[in-house]
């Protein structure tokens, strides 16, 4: 996988990340992620097939959101992670 490629997919999990109103880093300092589950959601994304349509979804967001796209691969992380920063 180039560098580019995982670059693209981990701005993609930042972006859906805060449009669900979490801030991975401030997850990381609270022990709710590791730096190996951020890998994980790295990896899970980079094996969408709709990054595309996943970034043009995230462009059209005006503030938090309290779903992923139904495609989303990380949907059950996300949903965890605004559980526990809520």
């Amino acid at each position: 996988m180039t560098d580019a490629r995982l670059k693209t997919h981990a701005d993609l999990v930042d972006r859906m990340a805060a449009a669900r109103g979490v801030d991975l880093q401030e997850a990381a300092m609270r022990a709710h992620l590791t730096p190996g589950d951020i890998s994980d959601l790295v990896m899970r994304c980079a094996g969408c097939t709709k990054p595309d349509t996943c970034a043009a979804w995230l462009d059209a967001q005006a503030g938090a959101v309290s779903e992923t796209p139904g495609y989303c691969r990380n949907a059950e992380a996300f949903a965890d992670l605004a559980r526990r920063s809520g």
